[in-house]
């Protein structure tokens, strides 16, 4: 007897959302937690979580923007620079202009935005990969914070300024609140807007973006110029959780921001991503960690450890790609 062939919807076996990228990396991590937490008592504590929420803050609040940016086809390899400049001006227009803490706050956050302006203004206007351009402004900014700090940091800011960094509202820490409005706004304006439509569309095909009427350059310049805000108000935070500023704070943040995007899901080269799978990855990169440091792996090998994380991420994240357009 001849097999009746089934419809194509019959093999559909798997639920769709089992196969998401997210899905995957949320089972991954919740077996980490297992493990992590059979090795050692402290890592599952509630004040263990949420302390690694309060120092994951400043990496959390540029990695939304970032996700945006990635999104396009984009990337901004200057955030780090950017906080170290904002933190540096942030003291130095307190100690040295004269300016109330508030209005040096505000001064500091405006210089994020123009920072990620600049580099959204040339690449949109000038056509400068964004590659190139930011690699040129990280370097440009560090060398600015370092001009401007001569080697010398600030200290002694009023008790109010460390709410921020370092106490608790609602028993959560503050700072904790903070990124998970921010994690809000940014999959509303992801998911339920033009905007984010039009940010997929770009990283997509932007030929086509372009001669559909899509404000692509528009678009493109107001996830720049929002990158080196949050990057601004990274630096406002970390600042207030350590209470100093010095002139290399912030380095590193790239990497680690473009880690926490790309583990979660967002294609480098563009068109696909989420919020959500930004979170997962975040709190995959922080936890593993905090994780490896309890049961005593060393900091060299716990980087081995992320960077083998992201690799197999990738090639399940390829896998799942290909079995998706296969069903």
């Amino acid at each position: 007897m001849s097999e009746i062939p089934l419809p194509h919807s019959a093999k559909r076996v798997v639920p769709w959302w089992l196969l998401r990228h997210e899905t995957m990396l949320a089972v991954i991590l919740l077996i980490a937690l297992i493990v992590l937490g059979g090795l050692n008592n402290r890592f599952l504590t509630l004040d263990n979580l949420l302390n690694q929420g309060r120092l994951t803050t400043e990496v959390g609040l540029i990695a939304l923007p970032m996700t945006f940016i990635i999104i396009t086809g984009g990337i901004d390899l200057s955030v780090g620079s950017i906080v170290g400049l904002c933190a540096i001006l942030l003291g130095y227009s307190w100690k040295n202009f004269g300016f109330p803490l508030p209005l040096a706050i505000c001064f500091s956050l405006l210089v994020g935005a123009a920072a990620g302006f600049l580099n959204g203004i040339v690449i949109t206007r000038v056509k400068v990969p964004p590659l190139i351009m930011t690699i040129a402004t990280l370097a440009l900014y560090r060398g600015l914070a370092e001009g401007i700090s001569q080697a010398r940091s600030v200290r002694g800011y009023p008790e109010w300024f460390y709410f921020i960094g370092q106490e608790n509202l609602f028993g959560v820490p503050a700072q904790l609140w903070l990124l998970l409005i921010a994690i809000v706004v940014s999959a509303i304006v992801l998911d339920r807007t033009t905007f984010g439509r039009t940010l997929y569309a770009i990283g997509n095909n932007e030929t086509a973006a372009r001669f559909s009427g899509l404000p692509v350059d528009r678009a493109k310049l107001i996830i720049y110029t929002l990158s080196g805000f949050m990057a601004g108000l990274s630096a406002c935070v970390l600042v207030s959780r350590v209470t100093t500023t010095r002139s290399d704070m912030g380095i590193g943040y790239e990497l680690d921001v473009i880690a926490a995007v790309v583990l979660g899901g967002t294609s480098i080269f563009g068109g696909v991503g989420t919020i959500w799978g930004t979170v997962v990855g975040l709190a995959m990169i922080q936890l593993l960690k905090n994780g490896l440091a309890l049961t005593g792996v060393k900091g060299d090998a716990t980087i081995v450890v992320i960077g083998t994380v992201l690799i197999l991420s990738t090639l399940v994240a390829s896998s799942l790609q290909r079995r998706r357009e296969g069903i």
